[in-house]
């Protein structure tokens, strides 16, 4: 049994469902609007104990999970939503040993779930525009994983002027005007290989699809966007919730051909 340790970020999760961020240290408390809990409470005990506070108040201690870390960290970049991240993954077929090149570092949530989804024997480069961005990127990584691990690059540079890297199994772009990446990536991936691209809105959408086709060499062209409703279950009351994640942003994706031609077949996609 893996028990809560000094230094593990943990989760304190209330009865209304209020999340409370805590990185665990011997002798600290923290305060409440309900009360205060002691780091020492948590410590040493199995993840999923329930604490109380001086006041009474019952709180769940869990080690979030990727997805609770990616959206309740502090950003300045606008990061991919654990929604969107599980429907990348399986689209581009991002799989053990796979080499990904990767534009758009920003928070780092992309770049992570592709680490992990590649492991060990894979290979993830990141470019990043910005040096602070990269930076913070870094950091995230390394809170998340405890160290850069040895099979991720970042590197900072522009991929709208050129990478060296060539024969990827897969290019992602999270950039402002992915199609101006469109040379970078026709060069980048190996024929078979697969170009995802975050699209905001649909007239990006339409300007990266006409450059694909525009550069020729490219094919099965496909692109959705995922709207996820969580439902209330309350004892007997099971419900749709009030709130629910719609458009964050479509997901383009397209093959490269080994061949500078084009094909379209007639349909409405390959999902």
């Amino acid at each position: 049994m893996k028990v809560l340790a000094e230094g593990d970020l943990v989760l304190l999760i209330d009865k209304v469902g209020r999340r409370y961020r805590v990185q665990l240290k011997a002798g600290e408390r923290h305060s409440l609007h309900s009360g205060a809990v002691s780091h020492d409470d948590l410590i040493g005990r199995p993840e999923g104990v329930i604490v109380s506070t001086q006041l009474g108040a019952r709180l769940l201690a869990v080690r979030p999970t990727f997805a609770e870390q990616v959206t309740g960290r502090r950003r300045q970049a606008q990061p991919i939503y654990p929604k969107d991240l599980g429907a990348i993954l399986i689209a581009a077929d991002i799989h053990p040993g796979a080499s990904v090149l990767e534009a758009g570092t920003g928070t780092g949530a992309l770049t992570l779930a592709v680490v992990r989804a590649v492991g060990p024997q894979g290979h993830v480069v990141s470019y990043e525009v910005r040096e602070d961005f990269m930076e913070l990127a870094r950091r995230a990584i390394v809170d998340t994983l405890g160290a850069m691990p040895p099979n991720l690059e970042l590197k900072l540079g522009d991929i709208y002027t050129g990478v060296d890297e060539t024969d990827m199994d897969r290019v992602l772009l999270d950039v402002a005007e992915p199609w101006q990446a469109v040379g970078t990536v026709r060069s980048a991936l190996r024929p078979g290989g697969i170009v995802f691209a975050h699209c905001p809105n649909v007239s990006q959408v339409q300007r990266f699809f006409d450059c694909l086709r525009e550069v020729s060499g490219f094919g099965l062209m496909d692109v959705f966007e995922v709207l996820q409703r969580g439902w209330t279950v309350r004892g007997r009351s099971l419900r749709p919730s009030h709130r629910m994640v719609a458009h964050t942003g479509f997901l383009c994706f397209a093959r490269r051909l080994a061949e500078d031609t084009l094909f379209e077949p007639e349909g409405e996609g390959f999902r």
